[in-house]
């Protein structure tokens, strides 16, 4: 794609003293200021700076890519606007500038650019001097895109021992690649790098590190200890019964072992294990260049996670770039799942219709606008299969067909579970119509 440059003619821009006495030779010095990084989008002008005591012949400047690309010249044999045909015994020695202006500039400005300037020796017209310069044009671009995602979700809710959680900031779209760090409720995080590589965080990352203090989990004893306490207070308080009797008495009531649970249950569980030690932050990044010649960057935050303690607590990843005037940020609050709302269409039911249970949203925290991570969903059907034969069904909605008139006053149960906590909500199907015979 062609683009528009402008240039100007090379003007003298000073004078200086006669060339020292005794130099029979004529001279040429070049020179071109440097530049600072250039935001992409932004005009910037190249300048080249020759000092000489003869006279101009051509300026020529180039663009060094796979080859040398011209990109203006100037010669005074094709250009009369411009004149130094003085007495060359009364000259004086000047500077002279040279421009080339670049409006907008694109990643593909971005490289090195020479000054190439010539020029008739003060002495005779049929000798040239030549000389060039260079100047190194660099284009920096401001990252175009920052999220936070968590990495292997969705992740079910560990009960009975720590687990670990890692944040993964992922930057687009900035050349050089930005400085990426991470805070909590506004403090920045004081972390502990690793070269760990990129394909092993996830869960179990860094467990031995994580989890020193806990290479034994009590919890697990304390649980087995709490369930045989739970056992003997039942036994103690009926009586002994025998294997034989219960077999019996099962058999005699077989509706006594269905589970029965009230229509307004609406449960939220916390994990069984105490934290013991402040978690360490492990952080690691890498980064990869992209197609377009920016760079994408992936920085990850792992810690061992406590449910209770983190459970609404804000994180922002934030990002410096030479490119922006105040950092970019993405912010997110973790949050356990409270509550779901569900809805049931149609809301009335009859005899073959079928039948959309899904969840509409949840009850949050007054810190939290929305679940995260996303929680992921399990139904069951209380004391049975679901109407399809399974037993779960996952996803965030559940789809009975074709009801039947059995499955009137059913209770389901929808699960929905992320690393930060559980909650269970029943509702219950109510069919219209008669039972066909």
């Amino acid at each position: 794609m062609a683009r528009k440059l402008s240039w100007s003619s090379p003007l003298s821009v000073a004078s200086l003293p006669h060339a020292p006495k005794g130099r029979v030779l004529g001279y040429l010095t070049v020179t071109s200021e440097s530049l600072p990084p250039v935001v992409i989008g932004d005009t910037v002008t190249l300048k080249c700076n020759f000092q000489t005591d003869g006279s101009l012949k051509e300026i020529v400047w180039f663009r060094e890519t796979s080859t040398k690309q011209k990109i203006f010249s100037y010669n005074t044999m094709y250009n009369t606007s411009y004149s130094n045909m003085e007495d060359n015994r009364k000259r004086e020695d000047l500077v002279y500038q040279s421009t080339v202006r670049l409006p907008e500039v694109h990643m593909e400005d971005d490289g090195l650019y020479e000054c190439h300037v010539g020029v008739y020796d003060r002495n005779s017209r049929d000798k040239v001097i030549l000389a060039s310069s260079s100047i190194t044009l660099t284009v920096i671009v401001p990252p175009k895109s920052i999220s936070v995602v968590v990495a292997n979700s969705p992740a079910p809710f560990s009960r009975y021992e720590a687990q670990n959680f890692t944040l993964v900031c992922i930057v687009t779209g900035a050349k050089p690649a930005p400085m990426v760090y991470f805070k909590r409720d506004g403090e920045l995080i004081d972390v502990v790098p690793t070269a760990q590589s990129f394909s092993s965080v996830g869960a179990g990352l860094w467990s031995t590190q994580v989890l020193t203090s806990r290479d034994v989990d009590d919890t697990k004893l304390q649980r087995t200890l709490l369930e045989q306490e739970e056992k003997q207070a039942r036994i103690d308080h009926n009586g002994p019964v025998d294997s034989q009797g219960q077999e019996e008495e099962s058999e005699l009531n077989p509706e006594e072992t269905t589970e029965i649970i009230p229509e307004t249950i609406v449960s939220r569980e916390f994990p069984r294990w105490v934290q013991t030690t402040d978690p360490l932050y492990y952080f690691y990044h890498r980064q990869q260049a992209a197609g377009d010649g920016t760079m994408e960057v992936r920085a990850m935050l792992t810690w061992s996670l406590n449910p209770q303690l983190d459970n609404e607590a804000l994180f922002s990843c934030e990002v410096n770039h030479p490119a922006l005037s105040m950092p970019m940020q993405a912010e997110v609050t973790l949050a356990a799942p409270r509550g779901p709302k569900l809805s049931m269409s149609p809301s009335k039911a009859k005899v073959g219709d079928t039948v959309r249970i899904t969840v509409q949203g949840f009850q949050l925290g007054p810190s939290a606008s929305e679940v995260f991570p996303e929680p992921m969903f399990t139904w069951t059907k209380v004391g049975g299969d679901l109407l399809d034969g399974r037993a779960v069904h996952n996803g965030r909605e559940l789809i009975l067909e074709r009801v039947p008139a059995e499955l009137n006053g059913s209770m389901f149960r929808c699960t929905a579970q992320n690393p930060l906590g559980s909650t269970d909500t029943h509702t219950r199907l109510i069919v219209f119509g008669e039972l066909l015979v």
